[in-house]
């Protein structure tokens, strides 16, 4: 059988906590001792020792940083930590992208975390990286963003070895192993390709039925669909995706995270939320689910100049407020122009707008249900797409009724074959 080296790259401040990434070295190689273990230093300050493969100067020099290490001393810590994240991608991208590593640890406080998260959020999906962290308990969202790096907590400082940190840090390294050896075994067998077309689907609780019918159909049809809870970190992973070449279509049917966007509820996916699928030129569909609704913390979280709309416990947890006819106003205008403005072949875009009900507490007779607001959502997007080239479709139905569920990935695939006809005419 075809064997692949692996290499794993443990990039970290050396010059603080070399000591503990030296145990994690000799951690990775007592389990595998055939891997390559690249010790990247991305410090303050320079480190000699036989084992860093790519010294602190090196970084530095991939930063583009010009005043040598001397001046970086006299920098602000915030400063350093941006000059080195700098140069640590540079040199961890060129690493992967020659197929020269098949995994990437680190090991650190805020600021060490902060470097390892940086260089990981640049690396593709599916790749293997770990993070042993002291601050892996609390609100990770910052460090992980959409991506899938793995942490764990260090339950104690990184500041010397003991009897736990050695435990956690033993747990990192055999950890870190067997993802890089699955990784390697998986690129070496061809499998990181896709062997079906892609479909990106997103959804919330309350879209949930018709994004069943949905994704049932197109896996019956052959596809590998892709369900995105859509609470921020859901849509940024879609858009990311498709970025990477690894959706083929997207049927995006909660839009959401616009509502929290606007109106600062907890699940924004950030102002680059639907330009992706546009500017790649991929088929997609987009509607307007749950986007009757910002999204918030338990109830008395909600701020003060919101107590008195129209709120509704969704769970202990999240408690949602129906939008008005002005934000619904302006949510449409968005909508439609992020499309638009971002459009590389307004042929295979549709937005579909299901006239009664936009999520499963906004139809006749729920809490969320709104003529005004949803006419004036309806009504900004039509108006906005007007000479766009991209077509809008109404329907006369909620959006969860399962009768139109089907005619839409039915449509979707036929933008497909529109667009696969019409590459194949240009080749």
């Amino acid at each position: 059988m075809t064997t692949q080296k692996i290499a794993i790259a443990v990039i970290g401040t050396l010059d603080t906590k070399l000591p503990e990434y030296l145990y994690l070295r000799s951690q990775i190689l007592q389990r595998e001792p055939s891997i390559d273990v690249i010790l990247i230093d991305a410090g303050r300050s320079q480190v000699a020792h036989e084992a860093i493969t790519i010294p602190q100067a090196e970084v530095l020099k991939a930063s583009g940083y010009q005043n040598g290490d001397d001046s970086l001393q006299s920098l602000p810590r915030g400063e350093v930590i941006k000059t080195m994240i700098k140069g640590a991608i540079s040199v961890t991208k060129e690493l992967r992208d020659n197929g020269k590593i098949q995994g990437i640890i680190g090991l650190g406080g805020s600021g060490g975390t902060s470097i390892a998260a940086a260089v990981m959020r640049e690396l593709p999906l599916t790749f293997p990286k770990l993070i042993v962290s002291t601050v892996a308990s609390s609100d990770t969202s910052s460090y992980v963003g959409e991506t899938d790096i793995t942490m764990m907590y260090s339950v104690v400082d990184i500041a010397g070895l003991n009897e736990v940190l050695k435990a956690v840090i033993d747990n990192a390294a055999a950890a870190i192993v067997g993802m890089a050896q699955v990784y390697a075994a998986r690129t070496l067998q061809g499998r990181t390709g896709r062997e079906r077309k892609g479909i990106g689907i997103t959804m919330f609780g309350v879209t949930t039925q018709v994004v069943d019918v949905a994704r049932r159909w197109l896996d019956g049809q052959g596809f590998e669909v892709y369900v995105f809870h859509a609470t921020g970190a859901g849509g940024r992973a879609m858009e990311r995706l498709v970025r990477e070449g690894r959706l083929d279509a997207v049927l995006d049917l909660t839009t959401t995270e616009l509502a929290d966007e606007l109106v600062g509820g907890v699940f924004s996916a950030g102002e680059h939320r639907l330009t992706a699928a546009a500017r790649v030129g991929i088929p997609q569909i987009v509607s307007v689910g749950a986007l009757d609704m910002v999204n918030f913390g338990p109830k008395d979280t909600v701020p003060a100049q919101f107590q008195d709309r129209n709120l509704f416990e969704h769970n202990p947890s999240v408690t949602l407020m129906r939008t008005t006819p002005q934000e619904c106003e302006e949510l449409g205008n968005r909508l439609a122009r992020r499309l638009w403005e971002n459009c590389a072949d307004p042929e295979v875009i549709e937005v579909w707008l299901p006239l009664k009900g936009i999520s499963a507490i906004a139809v006749k007779g729920q809490a969320f249900y709104d003529e005004d607001a949803d006419r004036a959502l309806f009504a900004a997007i039509k108006k906005e797409l007007e000479g766009s080239g991209i077509k809008t479709v109404e329907v006369d139905t909620d959006i969860n009724d399962p009768t139109w569920s089907e005619d839409i990935a039915r449509r979707l695939t036929n933008l497909l074959d529109v667009e696969s006809r019409t590459l194949k005419g240009t080749t």
